[in-house]
């Protein structure tokens, strides 16, 4: 995710743009609207084609098209901002978990707050790789080769880390270390991992119908290859920037629109879900009063940062 002070460095900003992956596709997608155009341009005006259209049907479209992109990039904001919600609640649902294994367990026994630490930790790091490209083993921390071994033979990690957080807080209500009571109190926090898990999967899996996505993307696309029609007229030559300057306008915000429809991935404006999996490990350790052991140092995602 682009992290950036708002009313703070407004050409800075700007001049980011030049960086950004969407907006170099954007450049190519334009540039080569703007080729077409200048050639259309130099047929018309030096051959003195009587080629032209009436310039108002083109205002009708531009605001038919106007709306269909509205509505597009609500939906896709609505999607971006539902998963940070969904994060926002994991982050919480995690601290509350951990402070009361905190309370709950018996003040010697360091040996399941430093597990019960460890397997929330490992749920937020393999939630964050499941909703990309599926979990990777080697990232979860503090396992000994044989757990490796099993949490490989999972498909859906995550729910096998939830399923471990169940059977350690029975198998300490068997053993008498905690009361059922303490087991009622605990059990929200931990049902609340996987219907965290479970939103973001409903948001990873249900995109925006296929064929919406596409009439969007032709309709800016015909849109764009005839107004030239309606300019060329009134406008001559400068038909060239004005083409170009309104597909920019509409397939720049269609592409942002895709950008963060699904906000779990590693584009530039995705939700920093990795980072958010590293404060939630460092946040639990310190609950439970447990040490982190020492890691190689975390590898930043691939989305640049702003400051």
């Amino acid at each position: 995710m682009i992290i950036y002070e708002t009313n703070k460095h407004f050409l800075g900003d700007i001049a980011h743009l030049s960086r950004s992956w969407t907006m170099q596709r954007m450049v190519r997608s334009t540039a080569g609207v703007a080729v077409v155009t200048t050639l259309f341009c130099i047929a018309v005006m030096e051959f003195e084609l009587a080629i032209h259209a009436p310039s108002t049907i083109f205002s009708l479209l531009g605001i038919v098209l106007s709306v269909l992109l509205v509505f597009r990039t609500n939906t896709a904001y609505d999607r971006w901002w539902e998963g940070r919600k969904q994060w926002g609640a994991l982050v919480n649902n995690c601290r509350n978990l951990a402070i009361a294994a905190h309370v709950i367990f018996p003040e010697g026994d360091r040996q399941s707050r430093y597990q019960m630490a460890t397997m929330i930790s490992n749920f937020c790091i393999a939630l964050k790789e499941h909703l990309r490209s599926g979990t990777k083993v080697d990232e979860l921390i503090h396992l000994s080769p044989a757990e490796r071994s099993r949490y490989s033979e999972r498909k859906h990690i995550p729910n096998y880390i939830t399923t471990l957080i169940h059977q350690q807080v029975q198998v300490m209500y068997r053993s008498g270390a905690i009361t059922g009571d303490d087991t009622r109190n605990i059990k929200p926090h931990t049902q609340a991992l996987l219907d965290i898990a479970g939103g973001c999967e409903r948001i990873k899996k249900t995109p925006i119908p296929f064929s919406y996505s596409v009439y969007i993307k032709v309709l800016i696309l015909g849109y764009a290859s005839m107004l030239p029609f309606g300019l060329i007229r009134d406008f001559g030559y400068f038909t060239i920037p004005l083409v170009t300057f309104i597909f920019f306008t509409f397939i720049g915000i269609e592409m942002m629109a895709s950008e963060i429809e699904d906000p779990f991935g590693l584009d530039c404006n995705d939700l920093p879900t990795g980072d958010i999996a590293h404060t939630i490990k460092k946040n639990v350790f310190e609950i439970l009063e447990v040490e982190l052991e020492k890691e190689a140092p975390e590898k930043k995602e691939l989305y640049e940062k702003v400051f």
